[in-house]
């Protein structure tokens, strides 16, 4: 299954809170990770969701799978100015997401490497993620590991067909955003 969030470039400043790799597995063998997730999403004038972007990308398998904007909030980050980095890092400096005025998630997801404890799976470590539903206004250039963003309507993201492209449980993180709006399909 797809772990939560994408590997982020090591930070330029030599005294930062970036892990190495294998202080990070250390770190996830024995303590749950924050994370943010976000669905960029499209909306009208009215503020009525008309499209959702989801990221195409190649996981460690090599297989094609879609997923959400995700990453692991730094020590002494605000969960906005996490959010706006992840955004950034997979939609291009020019996606001029629309963040929340309140960092309040429209979920909470748990995920365990253990499958059936929650409908959230990350094979390597325990992870809690806020999730947000982010309108971007911008022009999308995918970064880091993303193919393409691919734009559907809410009634095609919400879909069994995009559901089973999500994995670790995204699926039904990404219809309770939809929910959450009010355009589940």
């Amino acid at each position: 299954m797809s772990p939560v969030g994408t590997p982020d470039p090591p930070p330029e400043e030599p005294n930062s809170a970036w892990l190495t790799d294998e202080e990070l597995a250390d770190v996830r063998r024995r303590i749950p990770l924050l994370y943010v997730e976000a669905v960029p999403v499209r909306v009208d004038g009215l503020g009525v969701v008309t499209s959702v972007g989801l990221l195409l990308r190649a996981n460690a398998q090599g297989d094609i799978t879609r997923t959400l904007v995700s990453g692991r909030v730094m020590f002494g980050e605000t969960l906005r100015d996490a959010l706006f980095r992840h955004l950034e890092k997979d939609l291009g400096p020019m996606a001029f997401p629309q963040l929340p005025a309140s960092p309040v998630p429209f979920h909470v997801a748990e995920y365990f490497p253990i499958p059936g404890l929650s409908a959230y799976l990350d094979e390597r470590q325990h992870a809690v993620a806020l999730a947000y539903v982010v309108p971007v206004t911008g022009t999308i250039e995918p970064r880091q590991d993303a193919l393409e963003v691919t734009w559907m309507t809410p009634a095609e993201a919400s879909s069994a067909s995009i559901h089973a492209e999500l994995e670790g449980g995204r699926g039904t993180l990404l219809r309770a955003a939809l929910a959450s709006v009010g355009v589940l399909g």
